[in-house]
């Protein structure tokens, strides 16, 4: 004798909040990583904390690709919460989209400006 228990319905859009929640996983530890060796730097590298300093740190290649993919890796950490708070919390569909495009044309200008920053030095 088969039972069967609970509702038959279909899953709609599977596998969405995985690749949601992989994506904060994996650019929060590149973040982290980021953190632990800019600190690493910043201890045992000798002189005043200035321009100076700062300018060689970040002067090496490695250090420049390393900080480039940690801008990304926040724009898209942070267009992630925005969207699931927006998706969760604004309910009429065209206020939704309005700060959806607004949040991805602040992001992409934040992470437009650090990467500016980053090739000045």
């Amino acid at each position: 004798m088969s039972v069967n228990y609970g509702s038959k319905r279909t899953v709609v859009g599977a596998h969405y909040g995985m690749r949601d929640w992989l994506s904060q996983r994996v650019t929060a530890c590149l973040m982290a990583l980021f953190t632990i060796v800019l600190l690493v730097q910043v201890i045992f590298t000798s002189g005043p904390i200035g321009y100076d300093r700062w300018a060689s740190i970040f002067s090496a290649q490695w250090m420049k690709v390393l900080t480039l993919a940690v801008i990304v890796a926040l724009a898209w950490h942070a267009w992630v919460g925005v969207r699931d708070i927006w998706m969760d919390y604004v309910k009429p569909v065209g206020l939704r989209l309005a700060l959806q495009a607004a949040s991805i044309f602040w992001l992409i200008g934040c992470a437009g400006w650090g990467i500016q920053v980053l090739w000045r030095l």
